[in-house]
């Protein structure tokens, strides 16, 4: 009884935050006030709110950018990263483990490492506030996580399959393309739906990598939007901005809940 009394108490204080996002989000824009946060107002204004976003903003452009890295870039690397699991598990590319360390050992750095030489490397190659560069920069995040999964997953695959191919005449290539690539299709769409979730929410490379708002990630254009709430923006609208733009993850994942718990399990042999 003591048990169960701690643990709604504990998931009152973690859901406190999400209920205050939800009720100040659909508060009049001109009604907030901190005194009575906790409070609703009795009127919903989330859509007005947001509106009013999209025009301060103007994040139509920048949900059309994250649009395009949260689905360009994880199909490119998982598309790499099923071909570097292939190439080492499958085709015993010699010295496939420390080829997979070097792959994978990037993963280790924290990402604020890499804000810096990113930002020099960009702005001398004419990458800096490009889509090409952030689709870029996105697909070589990802491929070191669906390296790891589509590895683990094609060393539980008998070899034999890839025998019984070859012998049939079969190349390397149609191999991995017309077997070994179908026969993973649940672990590619869990490491899809991560990285796509990863990439949706992106701030630090937004800021980072990106200036004008045809380029730059929805957040990034959202954080701006947060700072100018003591320049005249009000919070509501921030919140209400916030709230929506987060709906497609949260849709994505209560989705394809049950592909993805069955693509992470099976990449984990």
């Amino acid at each position: 009884m003591i048990r169960r009394a701690v643990l709604v108490v504990l998931g009152l204080v973690w859901l406190g935050p999400t209920y205050l996002l939800l009720v100040n989000a659909a508060r009049p824009a001109g009604s907030y006030d901190p005194g009575s946060a906790w409070v609703p107002s009795g009127d919903f204004a989330l859509f007005e709110n947001f509106g009013r976003a999209l025009d301060s903003a103007d994040l139509t452009q920048s949900l059309a950018s994250t649009a395009l890295y949260s689905v360009v870039s994880p199909l490119l690397g998982v598309l790499v990263g099923a071909l570097a699991g292939y190439t080492i598990v499958v085709l015993r590319l010699r010295y496939g483990f420390w080829w997979f360390l070097l792959i994978f050992g990037g993963t280790i750095f924290p990402s604020q490492m890499l804000l810096v030489p990113l930002f020099v490397g960009y702005s001398d190659a004419g990458l800096y506030d490009s889509r090409l560069g952030m689709i870029l920069i996105y697909t070589a995040i990802n491929v070191p996580l669906a390296a790891f999964v589509l590895r683990n997953f094609y060393s539980g695959v008998a070899f034999s399959i890839f025998e019984a191919a070859r012998m049939d005449g079969a190349s390397t290539w149609r191999v991995f393309w017309r077997i070994y690539l179908p026969i993973s299709a649940s672990a590619l769409t869990a490491v899809f739906i991560l990285e796509f979730t990863f990439i949706w929410n992106d701030l630090i490379f937004g800021l980072t990598l990106t200036q004008t708002e045809e380029v730059r990630p929805v957040m990034t254009a959202i954080a701006g939007l947060m700072t100018d709430v003591y320049a005249g923006t009000p919070v509501p609208v921030g919140l209400a901005a916030g709230l929506v733009v987060s709906l497609p993850t949260v849709v994505l994942f209560l989705a394809t809940q049950r592909l993805f718990a069955r693509g992470l399990s099976l990449g984990s042999v």
